[in-house]
């Protein structure tokens, strides 16, 4: 079986490294926040071209932690995308302030920038880029209509860690950016983590107090705050794979290589990255009209797969007051009821993408449950 990602073989690889940082945290008894906290905080946001990092529990606070600093609140707007995971939109419910939708470029699977004028009013507070998959969003456009408004811009790169826009990283674009460490994600910890990085200092220190009680200092609650704060465990953990994040990136990417070749000329709909953007291929999803078939097929054939995402947040139940109906954002909608993705992770070998790639040829020919024989070549 080829698993969608494979978690143990990287653990495997790093073994004695998290094993000693974890103990290192256990010696110290600095089980939240602490010295491996502040260290990975500063580390990351050198490595997202950042001046400060606020660690987090999860990616959602993230999201939510700077939509709080940024100020928005109830009776706010907030602009984004429906074709993104619930998070990005819980966080602006949460705040009080109402989403509001811009359908997706279809190539990129990220924000058309040219929707966002349209989507504007006197209520609009902030813009929520998603950088979807582990490729930027068309940012300067993006950044160009937000000036012009005087609206916050806050990234959500929770699947982009490492990823590139004209030769500057996810997070330092925008005023915040927002990120996951969910232990599946390109940087991923061994539990619930999260970050937000910003070039304003004033930001930085709201969300330090907002994570913790919002206090400014131990019983002094400056805002109405949460807890919201980084393990010390997974600060440790985070640093290390930190230090393997580049390699890792470009595992997936090769990865990503072999499957574009691989299915070059096959009439599979595979991946576009946009020429001035570094991918880093988070999610590897194809596209197909018999997704369930295909799914099906491919786990008969000993290759796990998954869907990224298979309802836009429009959609979803919980999100029925809002009032958005069916076609309103036809892209997005057209996405998700096609988008298949493969298994991708740093490990993947060539071999294993010719077994999932000529798993995929056996389903467009009709021969889905013969067996797979082919060798990396």
């Amino acid at each position: 079986m080829i698993p969608f990602v494979d978690l143990k073989a990287q653990y495997q690889s790093i073994k004695p490294e998290v094993n000693a940082a974890i103990q290192g945290v256990l010696d110290s008894c600095q089980f939240t926040l602490g010295s491996e906290v502040a260290a990975f905080e500063q580390e990351f946001a050198a490595y997202c071209q950042s001046k400060h990092g606020i660690g987090v529990n999860t990616g959602t606070s993230a999201l939510h932690m700077a939509l709080l600093a940024a100020g928005v609140g109830r009776g706010d707007e907030v602009i984004t995308v429906p074709f993104t995971f619930v998070a990005t939109v819980s966080a602006i419910d949460y705040t009080g302030a109402t989403p509001v939708f811009v359908d997706i470029d279809p190539q990129s699977f990220t924000m058309d920038a040219t929707q966002l004028e349209a989507a504007i009013t006197p209520k609009t507070k902030a813009i929520i880029p998603v950088h979807l998959y582990g490729q930027c969003a068309d940012m300067d456009p993006i950044l160009k209509v937000a000036r012009r408004h005087g609206l916050v811009v806050i990234e959500d790169a929770c699947q982009a860690h490492g990823a590139e826009y004209k030769g500057r990283r996810a997070g330092s674009m925008g005023d915040m950016g927002c990120f996951s460490f969910y232990p599946g994600k390109n940087l991923g910890a061994y539990g619930e983590a999260g970050m937000v990085t910003t070039d304003n200092a004033e930001f930085a220190r709201t969300i330090r107090m907002l994570r913790d009680w919002g206090a400014e200092k131990k019983y002094h609650h400056v805002l109405k705050g949460y807890n919201f704060r980084m393990e010390g465990i997974q600060g440790a953990v985070l640093r290390v794979k930190l230090r393997y994040l580049e390699r890792w990136t470009e595992g997936r990417r090769t990865a990503a290589a072999h499957y574009d070749r691989l299915l070059a000329g096959s009439g599979i709909p595979t991946p576009k990255a946009m020429p001035h953007n570094r991918h880093v291929y988070h999610i590897y999803a194809v596209r197909t009209a018999h997704r369930q078939a295909w799914q099906d097929a491919l786990l008969a054939q000993g290759v796990q797969s998954g869907i990224h995402y298979p309802t836009p947040v429009h959609l979803l139940p919980a999100f029925s007051d809002l009032g958005y109906r069916a076609g309103q954002f036809p892209h997005s909608e057209q996405a998700a009821n096609e988008v298949l993705s493969l298994p991708m992770f740093p490990e993947l070998t060539e071999a294993q993408c010719v077994e999932v790639t000529a798993a995929l040829e056996n389903i467009v020919a009709g021969n889905s449950q013969a067996p797979s024989l082919a060798k990396a070549t």
